[in-house]
């Protein structure tokens, strides 16, 4: 089961490999600051090597469908349920409650994107696992849940969110808008800006409250408070989102931030840092962070992605991969991408959320004094409104109020945008800032990149970095990591 290299196992390997295999019954485990590439195909042979565990619904899922209300408006939020068949072979961690696996996708993404994940972590692990749709990404029309057709269409017209089973937004409730401004980030971006005073508007004011109080909902109803303890993880955009709702649900243990960005403010800092920033030494202030200047993206905008996004993420990949010489094969490349696309498209592909994950607090007030003039709320309820918007991208603080939990760090050797480098100088002194500091811990995967489930044949390794990742989640899950005084 070891990565031997000519017959004997490398020295650098040991360390790293006797973590990684550490019982599950261990009391006292502690997460590798690297994970070799040695390490990281032994721990992914030996998770896919395991026996399946039974798991309910056909497709070794459930689909489950929940109605809320917020903001005045009826949401309809939609998820796929991974757990074992047995109630029984629900696996159990260290504080003696069931582990409860709570996942949110990316910017691109739905709950689909998120389902070899949720597969490996039902079967192989035994967890109870949600994969929940951002509001407005389920695909309440087709029966598969796939989107159709393109995202950008013939006649003008582009793929919208579907809030609320049955509900469209019409063409005239939009006007399509392009964006030259961030070009060498994501070349030309095409954008559907809402009219004022059409339900879209009004929508796209709202659907922050709608993803609070979603997650919340969701939590609830499938990880009982007194039966299990959560632990989320939110791929990219995902990872501002799941950092909103820890401190919301009371059961909550911890957060698996493999290839997660951070809470909106420190995301914002880590986009700044080597220009505006620099380096974030031991005494600097939260406040410096927050005033750091953000996007400008207007809440009323819906970007709608096309192959240009696959691209802005490929090219570092290779050239961490590749070097300057993949710049050779350029049309190869390009083709590659442009192929990719035609299927990419069975996912949402449009993206409202730079609002949080930035932290743009102009937009956020914006939001919400659209939504309190919908409401007619008077001027403290509008002033409260604001405040809850701006406390979206934020962690909470104060008496009552749930502690940010242990966070456990783990990047990727190819990432674009989550580099050692990065969280070393910005993105872990500014959590230490946080009152009180939650635990944490930062791997590096000596391979992967920021899809970290993508395949790679080179090494042998079907399902990228992913096995390896998880089963550094069920040692310090199973091993006590996560639990606090």
């Amino acid at each position: 089961m070891l990565a031997m290299s000519s017959g004997r196992l490398s020295n650098a390997s040991v360390p790293v490999l006797i973590g990684i295999m550490l019982s599950c019954h261990a009391t006292e485990y502690e997460p590798p600051t690297q994970v070799t590439i040695e390490g990281i195909i032994a721990a992914s042979n030996e998770v896919l090597a395991r026996a399946d565990i039974p798991v309910l619904g056909d497709n070794g899922y459930v689909e489950d469908i929940i109605r809320i209300e917020a903001a005045g408006m009826q949401w309809d939020i939609g998820m796929s349920v991974h757990e074992p068949m047995a109630e029984s072979s629900i696996a159990v961690g260290a504080d003696g409650k069931k582990i409860g696996i709570f996942l949110l996708h990316g910017g691109s993404g739905d709950f689909k994107s998120m389902h070899r994940q949720a597969s490996i972590l039902s079967r192989k692990f035994g967890y109870k696992v949600v994969c929940m749709t951002f509001p407005g990404r389920h695909a309440f029309h087709t029966d598969n849940r796939d989107w159709q057709g393109s995202t950008i269409r013939d006649d003008g017209s582009v793929r919208t969110p579907i809030w609320q089973k049955g509900e469209e937004i019409s063409r005239d409730q939009y006007d399509i808008v392009t964006d030259t401004k961030q070009r060498p980030r994501y070349g030309t971006r095409r954008l559907a800006k809402a009219k004022s005073g059409t339900n879209f508007f009004y929508r796209m004011a709202a659907w922050p409250l709608a993803f609070e109080v979603g997650g919340i909902a969701v939590m609830r109803k499938h990880f009982p408070e007194q039966e299990f303890s959560i632990y989320m993880h939110g791929h990219s955009t995902g990872g501002p989102l799941v950092n909103m709702l820890s401190q919301r649900v009371p059961n909550v243990a911890g957060m698996m931030a493999i290839e997660n960005s951070a809470f909106g403010y420190i995301y914002r800092a880590q986009s700044a840092w080597g220009g505006q920033l620099g380096k974030i030494g031991e005494h600097a202030l939260v406040s410096e962070a927050r005033q750091l200047p953000s996007r400008s993206d207007p809440f009323d905008e819906l970007y709608i992605r096309s192959w240009r996004d696959s691209a802005r993420y490929v090219g570092p990949e290779l050239l961490g991969t590749e070097g300057p010489e993949a710049l050779m094969r350029l049309p190869m490349i390009m083709e590659d991408i442009l192929d990719a696309w035609d299927d990419e498209q069975k996912r949402p592909q449009f993206k409202a959320e730079y609002i949080i994950t930035h932290g743009i607090e102009a937009s956020m007030t914006e939001a919400a004094l659209t939504t309190a003039k919908r409401l007619q709320l008077d001027e403290a309820d509008t002033d409260t409104l604001v405040a809850h918007y701006i406390g979206l991208t934020r962690e909470l603080s104060g008496p009552g109020v749930n502690p940010v939990p242990p966070v456990m760090f783990q990047i990727s050797a190819n990432s674009r945008d989550h580099s050692r480098e990065v969280y070393e100088a910005v993105v872990i002194p500014l959590y230490q800032a946080m009152d009180p500091a939650p635990k944490h811990s930062l791997t590096q995967f000596m391979a992967g990149k920021h899809g970290y489930m993508a395949a790679d044949d080179t090494l042998n390794l079907p399902l990228g970095i992913g096995p390896a990742v998880f089963l550094q989640w069920d040692n310090a899950i199973k091993g006590g990591w996560f639990v606090v005084d």
